[in-house]
């Protein structure tokens, strides 16, 4: 049986998730076992954060649900680490539609991330090179690329660019930085911009980016 902080964590995304919500609830109480059974010996995430895992972690990732549209079904995650936010994503939206790519250079978090997906059976992908490393035909197109703690908005566009299609979205967190890296990233990138404030971190935000474009001088 699921935990109240499980329960809790998923219970304002009922009518986002592709299961009912105690199947979603039970298995991210499986990913938080893994996770903090793993952390013993391999840095997932900062250990000050370790005690908060479901408001921090993963009801932070799952705040992303609300922001995806009916057809997204091909997600590309920029420096997974401990899987956040896109094991939590698959959890919710685990079913024969939609399909992750994890992009993870340490090896032992992406054996990691590995063992998630093979025990929880979600459909994911695990590369465990830098994303410039990766060509776009072979992930095929993607619909959400996200990232959370990974890089400044600046070089995230840059890692996100090659994987850009029409119809693709980025959604990054980003904290209380927000304002100035918008506005680095402005000088360089085109992009049409959303903010939308986080439910979890009074001063963070979800940055939404369409129409990616590097600026020609």
């Amino acid at each position: 049986m699921a935990s109240v902080e499980a329960l809790a964590a998923v219970a304002p995304y009922c009518s986002f998730l592709t299961r009912p919500v105690a199947e979603v609830a039970a298995d991210l109480e499986s990913f938080s076992a893994l996770l903090v059974k793993w952390q013993r010996v391999q840095n997932l995430v900062s250990r000050e954060t370790l005690g908060d895992l479901w408001t921090r972690h993963i009801a932070d990732s799952l705040q992303m649900l609300p922001l995806l549209k009916p057809d997204d079904a091909a997600f590309l995650d920029l420096g997974s680490g401990g899987g956040f936010p896109a094991i939590p994503l698959a959890l919710a939206l685990k079913d024969n539609k939609h399909r992750f790519v994890l992009v993870e250079t340490n090896a032992r978090k992406a054996s990691f991330l590995r063992t998630v997906a093979r025990e929880l059976h979600l459909p994911v992908t695990v590369e465990a090179r830098r994303s410039a490393a990766i060509a776009p035909r072979e992930t095929g197109e993607i619909d959400v690329i996200t990232s959370r703690a990974l890089a400044s908005l600046t070089v995230l566009c840059g890692l996100a660019a090659p994987f850009f299609r029409p119809e693709t979205r980025a959604i990054f967190h980003k904290g209380r930085e927000h304002v100035e890296e918008l506005a680095e990233s402005s000088a360089v990138w085109h992009h049409d911009v959303v903010i939308t404030k986080s439910v979890t971190d009074p001063s963070g935000v979800l940055i939404e980016l369409r129409n990616l474009s590097l600026k020609t001088t």
